[in-house]
């Protein structure tokens, strides 16, 4: 059929700049679009600068969200090459395809412009130590971009797409249609409708809701059951520099003795900074470091995170985070931060103490009590977990120990889509974080990769 365009992507995040970066490296000369919500790579910039203001501003599209990039973009850079976590895009195409296309990523960032970044590898240090203390290291190769070097690598993938594929930035889908009139399908955005042959939804973590009305408007089967609810440690960097020096981000899982809860460290940031993020409205923290020497912190930053798993007839999972999400925005004002000390005392902490103690804060957050917003099970299975870091990594548990919260790990719903992430709809596929299949850029990157070659070798 004479549609608008062969291909049309939504979402300008990992997924969709890869598939779209295979069609045209393959020379498919398939007419290509990209609808995204937010602006190209220089246009994302965040009003908050850590210092004149301190809380989210709620702008009408958030530009560390969303953007060519998507919320990868201002997320350190780290590209796991694992299957042990970040998705289970290995369920879906095997095993070794999926670490076969998480390298391939790699040579991809490292041509353009990545090639002078490491690449840890984490089975050069034992693990006799964590499981004497009842730790787990999941294994992986981790490349570090850092945020400044990974918006280069951007910025090359970007020249190298635009003049082969059409963007509208600024220009989110309002919603997808069968286009039951002459096959394919229609895009409807603010200005006009654009009908496609074949249509790959990329619409990452901000993406969650329009994802979740659009599969009740499709009548496409989803499921979802799992947020994770923490913290952002903060401590001196000489802490964890053991296990940073050699692995940069470590991936350790601990099963509390309390409630037999499952608690991981997160996104580790050596020499990194903590920020503050806008997920749907709702202020939540996470942190990034550089490449940079020149922008290296005397800190190191890393989630701890609970996950929680609900059986039913709960299924509002995202809503639930939400919830305690709002409870830390109401009393701090966005994100709220405590020394370990004062939480383990049971007393809120106090810009005065946070001024006497050694570890300065590289987010400026309120001073509060985290006891007040997450829920007595979740804390106590963090605090359990800090003192049992801090046997491998002692000084975990200081005093001047800084907790920000809170960090929400939001899940999107897993969506009903076949082994080549295909929906029921022939020509209309889930990919990236917004299918619940990855939650990852490496895993994004990769299901993007094999989309579109399986794509092309139908064709």
């Amino acid at each position: 059929m004479n549609h608008d365009y062969d291909i049309i992507i939504i979402g300008a995040g990992p997924g969709g700049i890869y598939a779209a970066y295979e069609f045209v490296k393959k020379n498919s000369n398939k007419k290509i679009a990209i609808f995204e919500s937010g602006t190209a790579l220089p246009g994302r910039k965040c009003p908050i600068d850590g210092e004149k203001i301190k809380n989210c501003v709620h702008c009408p599209v958030c530009s560390i969200m969303c953007g060519f990039g998507g919320a990868g973009a201002y997320s350190d850079g780290k590209y796991n090459i694992t299957n042990e976590f970040g998705g289970t895009l290995y369920e879906h195409i095997g095993k070794e395809k999926a670490i076969e296309l998480m390298e391939y990523v790699d040579q991809i960032n490292c041509i353009n412009g990545g090639m002078n970044t490491r690449l840890y590898v984490n089975e050069n240090i034992s693990k006799k130590k964590f499981l004497q203390n009842d730790l787990h290291l999941l294994s992986a190769k981790v490349r570090h971009l850092g945020t400044d070097v990974n918006q280069i690598v951007l910025a090359n993938l970007y020249e190298y797409l635009k003049d082969r594929v059409d963007f509208y930035f600024r220009t989110p889908a309002l919603t997808v249609d069968v286009n039951t009139a002459d096959g394919g399908y229609l895009v409807s955005t603010k200005d006009r409708d654009y009908t496609c042959d074949i249509c790959i939804i990329s619409t990452g973590r901000s993406g969650s809701r329009w994802m979740e009305d659009l599969c009740s408007h499709l009548d496409i089967e989803t499921k979802s059951d799992r947020v994770d609810i923490g913290v952002r440690v903060e401590l001196p960097a000489e802490v964890f520099s053991e296990l940073t020096d050699i692995l940069y981000e470590s991936k350790i899982v601990y099963m509390s003795k309390k409630y037999q809860d499952k608690i991981r460290t997160f996104c580790m940031n050596p020499h990194g900074v903590v920020v503050a993020e806008n997920t749907n409205g709702i202020v939540t923290v996470n942190g990034h470091s550089y490449e940079d020497p020149e922008k290296l912190t005397d800190n190191t930053n890393f989630a701890l995170l609970v996950s929680n798993h609900f059986t039913k007839p709960f299924k509002y999972s995202n809503q639930y985070g939400e919830s305690i999400a709002r409870l830390s925005n109401m009393l701090g004002g966005g994100v709220l931060v405590q020394r370990f000390g004062d939480l383990v005392r049971g007393q809120r902490s106090t810009e005065d103490r946070i001024e006497k103690g050694f570890l300065r804060p590289t987010l400026k957050a309120t001073p509060g009590d985290l006891s007040l917003v997450i829920p007595k099970r979740q804390l106590d299975d963090i605090i359990e977990m800090i003192y049992a870091l801090d046997k491998i990594c002692p000084g975990t548990a200081n005093e001047d120990t800084l907790l920000y919260g809170v960090e929400v790990k939001f899940y999107n719903m897993e969506v009903d889509v076949d082994a080549n992430l295909e929906t029921k709809y022939p020509g209309l596929f889930v990919i990236g974080d917004c299918s619940g299949v990855t939650h990852s850029l490496s895993h994004a990157s990769a299901s993007g990769v094999y989309v579109a070659r399986h794509i092309m070798e139908k064709q």
